[in-house]
């Protein structure tokens, strides 16, 4: 018997079976690829111009753009190049790196108008150069942003001192007829005190007003009535 059961043990340790083996580790993960993009709007400038860069990466830890060093991950920037240039970005991160470019092309400078004499000059040739003053809403206020329309008028009109000029003031459509009549009266005053300021001797200037009555614009939008609130310079003729 206990032969037997020797034997009997002996059988079952001969079909034990080992563990298996533990499972290889995983690869380690991959990390992702950066990826990066820049724009310059416009893209193409005259001198003294500017652009604005824009640009964005995915998965970057450092960013930089030629000439301009270290930036954000992401952002804009205002650039101001004297000559064509080439923005080229590098964006680094774990899984390597990527690059973009963008271009902002300079181009030349258009040649300075030809002098305007006092003799034969139109009405087109003079309104190119003498540019209207704009006013806001009910208002015959000169506007500061008008200041540098008004400086270059005046030095226009100091260099041509046989030229006599007639001040339009227009108003937009809005208001009774009289009203508009008296503010314009006042938007061609003001126009004409401003240049006479800026060295332009009163009696070569001429105001009159055209209140609502004359447009040049007719939509019903406030850009368009923008452009109808106006002190207009014509020749005097």
């Amino acid at each position: 018997m206990a032969v037997s059961l020797a034997a009997m043990l002996t059988v079952a340790g001969c079909h034990k079976k080992n563990p298996a083996p533990p499972p290889p580790p995983a690869p380690p993960a991959t990390a992702p690829t950066p990826m990066a993009t820049i724009t310059a709007e416009p893209s193409s400038i005259t001198p003294g111009g500017s652009a604005t860069l824009t640009w964005k990466t995915t998965d970057a830890t450092n960013v930089s753009i030629e000439g301009l060093g270290t930036v954000a991950t992401a952002g804009t920037q205002t650039v101001t190049p004297t000559q064509t240039t080439s923005y080229h970005l590098i964006a680094q991160g774990d899984g390597g790196t990527a690059d973009a470019t963008a271009t902002v092309t300079v181009t030349s400078a258009p040649p300075p108008p030809a002098p305007i004499t006092e003799t034969g000059i139109d009405e087109n040739a003079f309104e190119s150069a003498v540019k209207p003053v704009f006013f806001d809403y009910d208002s015959y206020d000169v506007r500061p942003d008008a200041q540098s329309t008004i400086s270059s008028d005046a030095n226009f009109l100091n260099q041509h001192p046989n030229l006599k000029v007639v001040i339009g003031g227009y108003c937009d459509q809005r208001g009774s007829t009289e009203y508009n009549l008296a503010l314009g009266e006042n938007r061609a005053n003001a126009a004409k005190q401003a240049l006479v300021s800026a060295g332009v001797s009163p009696d070569r200037l001429r105001t009159v007003s055209y209140g609502k009555e004359k447009q040049f614009c007719t939509d019903q939008t406030e850009a368009c009535w923008q452009q109808n609130r106006r002190a207009q310079f014509t020749l005097d003729q």
